[in-house]
């Protein structure tokens, strides 16, 4: 990849998008319903919609928007536990800014902000670690959110930690895993995928070998994706040239970035720091088992949940909000009763319309919006 305008060719586009329109009508399947694609990364949901892609599918085509947006499943009671963290004398409580409006039962951590409590945006947890450095009086919490993506370097912050014998600075672990989540949209009753276009900053940490049971398993397609508009247009290109093959294999088209064996050294740290819980709670997808990871007992002196005292209490979220169903793909944004009206992102009630990710703030930003629907 020399220039990113290689992979945003609008001719190339277009002879991709004729080859799907002629391979849509060769597939048998898609002859009696849509065929069923997930984007499970939020970063693809962004560009998806961003680029227009959408319109320009075939409508034998229906692309679900999973749930990769870590910020889009987090469940309200863990943002309770942030405030109530951020609550207590002498934190400094610090956290990626998309974390920042998440709505709580009572408050976002904007909002605690707002009311006196000491919350900071941080780029990443080695800022964060900065910020314990230069004040020893204080109690400094990194929130740590994300994917396999983010992880390592979580990690690595703490480890860096450990080696300095800092001890103000404290972590709250709310990282997820993408395996079990995926394995969960498969055996969920209510929805069926035929094919995922699957995470690729996730993947350049993980490799490939992890989602062969998708393929071994479930028979299912996955070809883990770029985020630019040709990487997915190919991307959806390949998974229904498997399909139409009767074929079900794991395919790479982000070589450019992915390694196929993913990368040791981030593999390792993680593996050093973290732990798999035994279940972890999604927004709008519930408990899922092995789904999220702790800190290992060697780590356990920055532990935020073994050091203050939290709620951690489940917080359904309100019956109006929707979030659920998008998540899972049983709906699409503007289904939702309270898209564009109470839900916006300038209030947003929902996750999905806080984060740029989130499948309801990239449609209200880049969709077309039927202003009579949503009046």
């Amino acid at each position: 990849m020399k220039f990113v305008d290689e992979f945003r060719d609008p001719e190339m586009a277009k002879k991709i998008l004729d080859r799907i329109h002629t391979l849509i009508d060769e597939i048998p399947v898609a002859q009696e319903r849509p065929l069923q694609i997930m984007e499970v990364c939020g970063g693809h949901t962004h560009s998806i919609f961003r680029y227009g892609l959408e319109e320009l599918l075939p409508k034998k085509i229906e692309m679900v928007h999973g749930p990769g947006c870590p910020v889009c499943v987090l469940p309200m009671g863990r943002v309770d536990d942030c405030v109530a963290i951020a609550e207590q004398p002498d934190v400094i409580f610090t956290t990626f800014g998309d974390a920042m409006r998440v709505p709580g039962s009572k408050k976002s951590l904007q909002q605690a902000n707002a009311e006196g409590c000491d919350v900071r945006m941080v780029y990443s947890p080695m800022d964060a670690l900065g910020i314990a450095r230069k004040n020893p009086d204080k109690k400094v919490v990194f929130f740590g959110l994300g994917f396999e993506t983010t992880m390592p370097s979580t990690a690595l912050t703490l480890k860096q930690a450990e080696k300095e014998g800092i001890e103000n600075f404290y972590l709250f672990s709310n990282h997820i895993t993408i395996i079990p989540t995926i394995k969960a949209i498969l055996d969920s009753p209510d929805m069926y995928i035929d094919g995922f276009l699957g995470p690729g900053h996730v993947s350049m940490v993980i490799g490939q070998a992890p989602y062969e049971f998708i393929s071994t398993q479930y028979n299912r397609p996955l070809v883990i994706a770029g985020f630019e508009p040709l990487d997915i247009l190919q991307s959806l290109l390949l998974v229904l040239e498997q399909l139409k093959a009767g074929e079900a294999r794991i395919e790479n088209q982000y070589k450019r970035i992915v390694p196929e064996g993913g990368n040791l050294n981030a593999l390792t740290a993680v593996s050093d720091v973290f732990e798999l819980r035994e279940f972890f709670e999604w927004r709008g997808l519930g408990s899922i088992d092995h789904s999220g990871v702790r800190i290992r007992d060697e780590y356990s002196r920055f532990d935020a949940e073994k050091a203050f005292e939290l709620p951690n209490l489940k917080i359904a979220d309100p019956k109006s909000c929707q979030c659920g169903e998008v998540l899972k793909g049983v709906i699409k944004p503007w289904e939702c009763k309270l898209f564009g009206k109470q839900c916006n992102p300038e209030t947003p009630m929902g996750a999905l319309m806080v984060s740029t990710e989130g499948a309801c703030s990239a449609y209200y930003s880049y969709g077309k919006i039927d202003a009579q629907n949503i009046a």
